[in-house]
């Protein structure tokens, strides 16, 4: 889209950018390069833009828990916390993902859903939300979404015009945009909407065998929503409504809980399946791979201390336990980097040590000294590995890492190797296929107000053709409406 009168991008020293659209990767599904230079400074210098408050999902709330296995599920995996019959404690936090501290929980947007277990083998986070997929499949791109939803630096008002800018020049946000803009955009509250991993993950079983899975949490109290005008009300009266609905549901002992499920796909079927099964934009259909029961997830017991114990709390998909990894998903490789640099940012170098961030697993390693450091090892432990002193020493066998193949070439591009990968098919299908009569007059209404409230003429007549590629009837409707 450059021309002679467009600016190149650059690095914060003035070195143009060879992409702002894709990382640098080994294959289109391959690992992401630590050396994509811009890629590393572009998230490491998001991650400091606020303090102290999360830049992303600063708003929400949490509370404590237990996870129950109640299905089998050890032929996909060896990690602990997922073999029949254990019990493991967690934290969860819901949160809004583009509001500020303060912001109306029942602003239209999509809700964070993260779960902290704190494992016997170390602390494994499902970092998700109420929706199976997201905005964006790249995380170089990150940034930039969330800078469009935001605020704009003169007048410090959101603006309609920039997120759908930003929108309709990401045709694969198209999916997550449906979500938003239909019913799920507006949950009854955080007890009854779904959680996703939303991400493909790696499970590793006993023998080594490897199986790709998306984590499904399923509202026990079942899924209600709310209408635009009623979220509205609640705005004006009660900014804090989620927050305060989960706190007294707990005190009165009406403990909300989500049946956990997984669906699993055969690590070799990935290579040729007719959708890409690591891009963040789709769903795996459940017709193809129908969900797997394995636990019961409830929460049970309120936080003593907000600030300490969920302002502080620090989710990470970098969090893994042995039997559980990631996979080629770009935007998951990118999280896993991010999340824990922007932790030791927000919370401080030793985050890992606050009680509510620390494992009940024992902590052995080389780490030392930092800001705020309060956890410490022996002054007889070696400080260097290796040693000859009796010091840990890294097991692979106990890791249980996983891994994948790729074709080694570093390359800045998506995959295209999967049959019916485009970026408006499966919004259509959740569209026609998924919300009913009702659902779809809703949805109407929404955009219509959504994309009536932009201003520049080009970026509203894009809007119409985005909708027009979901659904052509969807389009022409929108157009009327606008007319």
């Amino acid at each position: 889209m450059s021309s002679p009168q467009t600016p190149q991008t650059t690095t914060q020293t003035g070195t143009p950018v060879a992409s702002d659209a894709h990382s640098l990767s080994a294959g289109p599904d391959g690992a992401i390069a630590l050396h994509d230079r811009y890629l590393v400074e572009k998230l490491a210098q998001f991650n400091r833009e606020r303090i102290p408050e999360r830049i992303v999902h600063a708003k929400g709330g949490g509370a404590f828990g237990e996870f129950v296995v109640t299905g089998d599920v050890s032929a996909y995996t060896r990690a602990a916390v997922f073999q029949p019959g254990a019990r493991t404690e967690t934290v969860q936090r819901f949160s809004s993902v583009a509001g500020e501290q303060g912001s109306p929980d029942t602003w239209r947007d999509v809700r964070g859903f993260s779960v902290k277990f704190y494992t016997s083998e170390g602390n494994y986070d499902i970092v998700g939300n109420n929706t199976p997929v997201f905005f964006i499949r790249d995380g170089i791109k990150f940034p930039d979404f969330i800078h469009s939803q935001k605020r704009l630096p003169g007048s410090g008002l959101r603006d309609a015009d920039m997120q759908w800018d930003f929108w309709t020049l990401s045709p694969e946000s198209a999916h997550q945009v449906t979500y938003l803009m239909g019913d799920r955009g507006l949950p009854r509250s955080w007890r009854h909407m779904p959680g996703f991993g939303s991400h493909t993950y790696q499970w590793i079983n006993a023998e080594g065998e490897r199986f790709w899975v998306k984590y499904h949490f399923d509202a026990l109290q079942g899924n209600e929503e709310m209408s635009g005008e009623e979220a509205e009300a609640i705005a004006g009266a009660d900014a804090d409504y989620y927050r305060r609905d989960l706190y007294e549901a707990i005190e009165r002992g009406d403990f909300p809980a989500w049946k956990v499920s997984v669906q699993v796909m055969p690590y070799e079927e990935a290579k040729t399946y007719r959708f890409n099964p690591f891009d963040l934009t789709k769903v795996w259909p459940h017709a193809d791979y129908p969900k797997i029961e394995v636990g019961v997830h409830t929460l049970n017991r309120n936080p003593e201390n907000f600030f300490a114990q969920i302002e502080q709390a620090a989710f990470s998909p970098a969090n893994t336990v042995p039997g559980i990894d990631i996979s080629p998903d770009k935007m998951l490789m990118a999280r896993v980097f991010s999340y824990p640099d922007a932790q030791r940012y927000r919370v401080g170098t030793n985050y890992t040590q606050i009680p509510v961030n620390a494992p009940v697993a024992p902590v052995a390693n080389y780490s030392q000294d930092g800001a705020q450091r309060h956890g410490f090892n022996s002054p007889s432990t070696p400080v260097y590995a290796p040693n000859s002193l009796g010091g840990p020493v890294a097991d692979p066998a106990a890791a249980g890492a996983g891994s994948w193949e790729s074709d080694g070439e570093l390359v800045r591009a998506a995959a295209t190797l999967h049959a019916e990968d485009d970026d408006f098919g499966q919004a259509g299908t959740l569209y026609r296929d998924v919300f009913d009569a009702a659902a779809k007059e809703r949805f109407l209404a929404t955009i219509t107000g959504a994309v009536g409230s932009v201003q520049n003429a080009d970026i509203r007549e894009r809007a119409i053709a985005y909708w027009s590629s979901v659904d052509a009837e969807l389009g022409a409707a929108l157009r009327a409406n606008l007319a």
